[in-house]
């Protein structure tokens, strides 16, 4: 396979994808979607072999698979890597698919949350059914997470799923990632559709932060290695916490914001904006 310049990879990275009116109504009736070929072989191949140098980096010292509880079998979690290299900056900070998340989202701009490359190694076990937005003291559900799987990602390897719909449901909201909220959700939501079918190469994923999702085993002997970028509505305000992980992410994720206040801070910065892209226009 012939490498791109770099030249190319930032030119795909920030060029806009064609996002339908129909794939945007289809993800506010069902709080997700998947779409087609959202990024090259290229640029995904690009990416991964700087992610996955700096997962392996940083998680050199993780305990052993079987030494771990359920959480911990599911993946190996490294945040925040748009700060600990170049290359993976580009990738986040890259207005594809930030322009994707704020026209999903219907709002006008979008900041970044965090990051977090997610590795299911060979074995791993399942991620248990669970909403992103219990762990966010924000002020509304202008939120969503791209997940961007590295390689095709068949069900053997242990998929992102979504129940339909669900980002309107009540029952769960206040159960963080366990065993607990796997056999909670499991049966409060066995009357929605689950979609869990794989990804192929391109495929990227967007699910709405109260949208309640899982992932089974990865059976493979190869890792399941994904990349997730967390966004918000440009405007999005801090709130008041309501449980434990509200007071770890103000500390970890909105340093220097108080309550009431934009979540305007350094690890935070708009990715997208409508305003930034009318001065660019406009300055043409």
């Amino acid at each position: 396979m012939q490498s791109m310049t770099d030249n190319s990879v930032l030119e795909e990275l920030n060029t806009p994808y064609n996002l339908t009116a129909e794939q945007a109504q289809f993800y506010r009736e069902n709080g997700y979607i998947k779409l087609k070929n959202v990024l090259s072989p290229d640029v995904l191949e690009h990416y991964r072999q700087a992610i996955s140098k700096r997962v392996a980096e940083l998680s050199a010292d993780a305990v052993p698979l079987e030494q771990r509880d359920t959480y911990g079998k599911a993946f190996l979690q490294v945040m925040n890597l748009w700060k600990e290299s170049e290359d993976v900056k580009e990738f986040v900070f890259g207005k594809r698919l930030a322009r994707i998340a704020a026209e999903l989202m219907g709002v006008s701009g979008v900041r970044v949350y965090h990051d977090q490359a997610l590795y299911k190694e060979p074995g791993g076990g399942i991620t248990p059914w669970h909403a992103d937005q219990y762990y966010w003291p924000v002020s509304s559900d202008k939120t969503v997470t791209a997940w961007v799987p590295l390689q095709e990602t068949p069900s053997e390897m242990g998929p992102l799923a979504f129940c339909e719909k669900s980002h309107r449901f009540q029952i769960g909201r206040d159960l963080e990632i366990s065993d607990k909220s796997e056999t909670t959700l499991k049966e409060a939501l066995s009357t929605f559709r689950t979609e869990d079918s794989g990804f192929q190469l391109g495929d990227v994923s967007f699910h709405a932060g109260w949208t309640f999702h899982r992932a089974g085993a990865n059976v493979t002997s190869r890792p399941r290695e994904v990349m997730t970028v967390i966004y918000m509505d440009e405007n999005i305000r801090l709130i008041n916490p309501k449980n434990k992980n509200h007071v770890l992410d103000m500390e970890r994720w909105c340093p220097g914001v108080q309550v009431g206040e934009v979540l305007a801070s350094p690890l935070n910065p708009v990715i997208y904006s409508k305003g930034q892209e009318s001065v660019s226009e406009a300055a043409e």
